[in-house]
């Protein structure tokens, strides 16, 4: 799946469309299976994950588990979160976004965008400056706003979902060499700083932080295109000739 499908799913659970959240899952499972199918020349297409069908079958979804999160994060394209890492940032790195889980027992479908930000971003960046820099954008003077950082003013899945956006309409462009780094550089800015009204109307340095997070978040999952390719390389060489 790309993350803006993933991040139409997140949407949709969170807004109760269900029959729009089954439609989303099946027609990106069905594009994926076919590039598949063809890529390996026939055979049968791969079952749907549990998670899939698990989404599809159940009624109103306000909350996903930890396990669930890093199932659905892990069909994301050049994408790996396991439910272990999530745990120790939910429980130590960044606590103070999780205190408590915010749908029953599980965590929101924002807690859940939230750990997919953390696990996109965490490539290019430490913890200490995820820290601070999410304490810009989602946190007010008086602390978490909304129980908290998910108020109506900026949620996670918003900025989730506009850095998706951003890196699909762009996909072509960093995938090839038709544009220097610069001008690259300057279209990611320039589609950023478009995005960042319709996310928050705050101060300055918030917008500022919020275009600059978008920013960082498309070069990170570019980063992590290339480590994928990277690790592909690698395994036919150590794997390939081995009887």
């Amino acid at each position: 799946m790309t993350r803006s499908e993933l991040a139409e799913v997140l949407v949709s659970l969170k807004c109760g469309e269900k029959q729009k959240t089954a439609d989303i899952l099946r027609q990106a499972w069905k594009l994926s299976m076919t590039s598949a199918v063809e890529r390996s020349g026939g055979g049968l297409p791969e079952p749907l994950p549990s998670i899939v069908e698990k989404l599809m079958r159940s009624g109103d979804r306000k909350g996903l588990s930890l396990h669930e999160i890093a199932e659905l994060g892990q069909l994301a394209e050049y994408a790996c979160p396991a439910a272990t890492s999530l745990q120790n940032w939910v429980k130590r790195d960044f606590k103070d976004y999780f205190e408590s889980p915010q749908a029953g027992k599980k965590y929101s479908l924002d807690q859940a965008a939230l750990l997919l930000i953390i696990d996109d971003l965490k490539t290019n960046l430490d913890f200490e400056s995820l820290r601070r820099l999410f304490s810009i954008v989602f946190m007010s003077d008086e602390g978490l706003e909304g129980c908290s950082v998910y108020g109506s003013r900026l949620s996670p899945l918003d900025i989730y979902a506009a850095y998706a956006d951003i890196y699909e309409e762009l996909k072509n462009d960093l995938a090839s060499d038709r544009r220097t780094a610069r001008r690259l550089e300057n279209e990611i800015r320039r589609r950023a700083e478009a995005a960042v009204p319709a996310l928050s109307q705050c101060n300055e340095r918030v917008r500022q932080a919020i275009k600059n997070l978008l920013l960082l978040a498309v070069i990170s999952v570019q980063s992590a295109f290339f480590q994928a390719m990277a690790r592909r390389y690698c395994q036919e060489t150590l794997y390939l000739g081995r009887k």
